[in-house]
């Protein structure tokens, strides 16, 4: 594959690529330290999240995988799940919005409340536009000649890796219940898109097992696919374990209250 755009990595020291990654860390870390000083402490697996989420994304942007992923489709799908899936899921679970919230002055702490609930901000964290931003981005970058592309334009290299970590966190977001979300829908609704979401990438996945992208070996585009499909469902079984736990968690009140039982009291 010929013709690449090398963003050369000898030019700079491997430990500078890993810069940006730890200078968000720290701020993440000061954050919530600083929180704490008005508010309870921040959770010590909240950090954990953060670490790991942050890390994943490096893992994906910088370093040897990242180089070898502009040659080789089965580094790139790994980078992939990393980059759209595991990192999206490790940051919400970190809940960066909660954290901005309580960071900020409480006069600018409202306006950004006030500007989440703006209807675009509805659009955007609907499950099922998120999922047509993530999957169906997917889609467009596998089975049009954009994938190719990518690989010849830093531009666009860097663009399509942005939406891909950005799509893939609005759709975790959307569907798991830790940062406030003002238009979040109901857990019947999420459920069905999260299985018509999940359905949408094994099925992307066995395509491309089939039909390789433009540029990419059949048995590269097959380690990548069985990467993307069983990768996937690793990710995917956290997600919907999550997903269904905190159902369950918000149902039990009212079911208990429907059949009659004693609630235990809150100070109890």
């Amino acid at each position: 594959m010929s013709g690449h755009v090398h963003h050369d990595s000898a030019a700079w020291p491997g430990w500078l690529s890993f810069v940006p990654f730890l200078l968000i860390l720290l701020l993440y870390v000061y954050g919530a330290l600083k929180s704490g000083r008005s508010y309870k402490a921040w959770p010590l697996r909240r950090y954990l999240y953060a670490f790991l989420g942050i890390t994943s994304v490096a893992a994906a942007l910088a370093g040897p995988l990242s180089d070898n992923a502009r040659t080789d489709f089965a580094a790139h799908m790994t980078g992939h799940l990393l980059l759209g899936m595991l990192a999206p899921l490790l940051l919400a679970l970190a809940a960066p919005v909660t954290l901005l919230l309580r960071s900020m002055p409480v006069q600018a702490s409202r306006r950004v409340a006030v500007v989440m609930r703006h209807r675009v901000f509805g659009l955007l964290s609907d499950p099922l536009t998120a999922s047509f931003l993530n999957i169906g981005g997917l889609y467009v970058l596998y089975l049009t000649p954009l994938y190719s592309r990518m690989h010849h334009s830093f531009l666009l290299h860097v663009l399509i890796h942005a939406h891909v970590f950005l799509a893939g966190y609005l759709f975790t977001a959307s569907l798991i219940s830790v940062d406030p979300a003002p238009h979040r829908k109901s857990f019947v609704y999420r459920a069905v898109v999260l299985v018509l979401a999940l359905a949408a990438h094994g099925i992307l996945a066995k395509y491309l097992y089939a039909h390789p992208p433009e540029g990419v070996a059949p048995e590269q585009a097959e380690t990548g696919s069985l990467i993307m499909y069983y990768g996937g469902d690793a990710v995917d079984i956290v997600l919907i374990t999550l997903f269904f736990l905190q159902w369950y968690k918000a149902a039990r009140p009212r079911s208990a209250a429907i059949a009659g039982l004693p609630q235990k009291s809150r100070n109890s």
